[in-house]
This record gives C-alpha cells, structure tokens and sequence, in this order.
C-alpha cells in the first residue's frame, strides 16, 4: 500500500485526514506544529533580552565635585570612566551617584561625649553627616534606623541616639526628600576607641538593591 494512503487525525478537529495535508479537509486549520515552536522560541528569547538589557548598572558612580587643576594632567575620559566603574566605596567628601539619587558623606566627627552623655567606657561616638540628594520623579523616604548600616573593623554597628545628642546643631537623617530636593543631616554610632575602619552603608529604600558604601579611616 502506497503513502497515498496513510491518514493521521487532525490536530483540532481529530477528523482522519490523509497524513500529507497541511490543511484539514474538514476544519480548514493548518496542520504543522513549526509554527508553535517558532513562536514559543521568540518568546524566550525576548525575555532573555528584557532580563540582560533591563538589569542595568547598579554600581554607584563617583560625581566630581572639583574643578579639575590645570597643573594636574588631563585624565582620558576611558580611564576614569574605568576607574568610576570600579569604584564601589566611597570616601569623606566623595559624591555617590545611582538611578538618579547623590550620597555625599560631607564630613564626619570622632567624640567622647559630654559631661552628662558618654560613651561606654573604651568607646567614642562617630558622628557622619550627609547630603542625599533625590534627583529621581519620586519622593524619598529616609530613616536613620532602616536606611542605614554600619560596621567597625567589620563588626556590625548598631544607631545609637546617645551619639545624636553630640550632633549640635545638626538635623537628624529621618524623614521625605520630594522629587528634585535635598536633604542633610547626621547619623551617630558607638565604635570602639580604638577602630581603623567604618563602613556606613546607605540603601535609598527599604526595598531598594541601591546600596551606597561610605568608608573612614584613621
């Protein structure tokens, strides 16, 4: 018996039809599956797309807040775009900058306390005063407790309200930026005497993945 005469059902109707059709006699659908498959592979491959494009980098950049010196020699603009990139922890004085939001760690005090407010003993108070900057269409929300975190030589920090009675007359780092505004205050931890490095690290929203990494040393 030829090939002429072998049947398969159809895919939608399930009539028998002769096995070499492409388009059901009785149905009128097409029969190939290819279709599907194409369609199904050009699915994936615009999500794979939307995934690697849309990532983006979340690295803050370093801003320049000087003028360049003219005795100093000119930088390539290739060189300090590779050294911003590499740039993850920023220094006293050193602007942050990711998704449209500036972190400025302006400058930053060691202290012993007054005569009514000490640290415990072997302790001092760090006291780091910042500049956030929300350059974004969204107001911020900013929290002394959630939207920061500090470690000592490594060791986690935890917000101390006694430090914040040495900030004088500085504002406390809680509350909203709107769109376009700034906001400058202080954040206080305990550390020990005898510390070499604090790390105080800045996430721009409790949900956020924007995390920007302010680092002193002695």
């Amino acid at each position: 018996m030829g090939n002429d005469h072998q049947t398969k059902l159809c895919k939608h109707c399930k009539t028998e039809i002769p096995k070499a059709a492409k388009v059901c006699p009785n149905c009128r659908k097409k029969q190939g599956g290819v279709l599907k498959w194409i369609v199904i592979v050009l699915i994936a491959l615009a999500i794979i797309f939307a995934i690697s494009g849309g990532s983006g980098d979340d690295s803050p950049k370093k801003v320049e807040n000087n003028v360049a010196n003219d005795s100093q020699p000119a930088v390539k603009d290739s060189e300090t775009e590779e050294v911003q990139q590499e740039e993850t922890i920023f220094q006293v004085g050193e602007t942050a900058e990711l998704n449209g939001v500036k972190v400025t760690m302006t400058d930053y005090l060691e202290s012993t306390g007054s005569d009514y407010n000490k640290p415990t003993d072997g302790n001092v108070f760090i006291l780091a005063e910042f500049e956030i900057e929300n350059g974004t269409d969204k107001e911020m929300t900013v929290s002394s407790m959630m939207s920061f975190e500090a470690y000592a030589d490594d060791y986690a920090l935890n917000y101390s309200v006694s430090a914040l009675i040495e900030k004088g007359g500085s504002n406390q780092l809680d509350g909203t930026i709107a769109a376009g505004k700034k906001m400058k205050g202080t954040i206080g931890y305990e550390v020990p005497a005898d510390w070499k490095n604090v790390e105080i690290h800045f996430t721009d929203d409790v949900w956020s993945n924007n995390k920007f990494k302010f680092e002193i040393t002695k």
